[in-house]
């Protein structure tokens, strides 16, 4: 079984498919009727963004072929790992924050969702409860105690996607 962001990531590509092959010749095709290719503002916003939904296709096809190389079977379910909720102490301050570990297409600060990829989530990963972390982040140097982990296999909303 896949990740939750694959599905999401194949949706958007198939909207972006769509969009390139469906939408754009259409308006191309439009623009084109209208004479004078040379100073015509709408060919060259069609085109333009032709351009652009070609590189993002490209990008999300490469993107999804990275993802599909991992399964849920594959996550560790006895540590920190992509999904798992992870609530830390500021060993400084004493304060609480739960964080989900995410890949960086799903990161949603105010949510707390951060990026296994950021200083953060790459000083969590692996760790257990009672674990202590060092962490480098752009406000300085902090240290966490890991208080609890629920890993993706033992969260209840459905392997850890975002609900609507």
């Amino acid at each position: 079984m896949s990740l939750p962001i694959v599905e999401r990531l194949k949706a958007d590509l198939a909207e972006k498919q769509r969009e390139l092959q469906q939408d754009l010749p259409a308006r191309l095709e439009e623009a084109r009727a209208h004479g004078d290719l040379r100073e015509n503002a709408e060919y060259d916003a069609a085109k333009n963004r032709q351009g652009i939904l070609r590189a993002q296709v490209a990008q999300l096809q490469t993107r999804i072929r990275e993802l599909s190389v991992y399964t849920l079977a594959q996550i560790p379910r006895d540590r920190v790992s992509y999904g798992s909720r992870v609530t830390v102490e500021d060993a400084d301050s004493g304060e609480q924050v739960e964080y989900r570990l995410v890949f960086p297409e799903e990161v949603d600060a105010p949510a707390g969702w951060i990026s296994i990829n950021s200083p953060i989530g790459q000083g969590l990963m692996n760790r257990t409860e009672g674990d202590e972390v060092a962490v480098q982040t752009p406000r300085g140097r902090k240290t966490y105690q890991v208080l609890s982990v629920v890993t993706l296999h033992e969260q209840p909303e459905g392997r850890g996607g975002k609900s609507a």
